[in-house]
């Protein structure tokens, strides 16, 4: 059984002007890419659940928070400084990749901070056959997309034409569906992000024929 346990702050790096990369120490703590930790401010009970968003192979772990209007937890953390404290508890959660369909297609769809588990995983599986959805608002919430090979990422934009497709994930996903190609339904598909977004993909994905074990998610809020 896990148990909370005190690490310190390395660094914050801003990725947006709400976003920000949290590198704390690691204290050898294990854990499997998808799976995600609950922080907080030291000596606080509030805590708020967040993918790793580094890879195992690294000396250190790294969360990707957005300060969210009215959330406690985010802006606490965007408060403190290197050096400081921070309760981390787990590793928890299965939104993990199975070692016998490690050769297989994999498809992450993701909106906003969303992309965190499929960054850990880019990390631990450099060698993995995938493709990449990143639903965002505007261009400066491409959170480190330089980590995925170009060819593999497809950026969804809805507030501007600066993107590989202007609209939501959804809506390319429908355009995908209609289009002779089709949507690939021998693939797996990882879905993390708002609990909107992930119902009305399930939706596409099954009506184009992906059976329902191929579909994993992750709910964000």
């Amino acid at each position: 059984m896990q148990t909370t346990t005190a690490h310190k702050i390395d660094s914050i790096r801003w990725v947006s002007d709400a976003a920000f990369v949290l590198r704390f120490d690691r204290r050898d703590l294990p854990f499997a890419p998808g799976q995600y930790l609950s922080v907080g401010p030291s000596g606080e009970i509030n805590m708020r659940e967040y993918s790793v968003y580094s890879a195992p192979s690294e000396e250190f772990l790294e969360i990707l928070v957005k300060v969210v209007d009215g959330g406690y937890v985010s802006r606490r953390l965007a408060e403190l400084t290197p050096g400081d404290p921070i309760a981390v508890d787990g590793p928890f959660g299965y939104f993990t990749v199975d070692d016998d369909w490690r050769d297989h297609r994999y498809v992450f769809i993701a909106t906003g901070t969303g992309i965190s588990p499929f960054h850990c995983f880019a990390g631990a599986y450099p060698g993995m056959d995938y493709q990449l959805l990143h639903g965002v608002r505007t261009s400066a919430e491409r959170y480190d997309h330089e980590v995925f090979e170009r060819t593999r990422i497809v950026t969804c934009i809805t507030g501007d034409n600066s993107s590989d497709y202007h609209g939501r994930v959804t809506g390319y996903l429908r355009d995908l569906r209609d289009q002779e190609s089709g949507i690939n339904t021998a693939a797996r598909y990882y879905l993390c992000g708002n609990c909107d977004m992930i119902y009305e993909a399930f939706d596409i994905l099954q009506d184009a024929g992906v059976p329902h074990n191929q579909l994993f998610a992750e709910v964000y809020f």
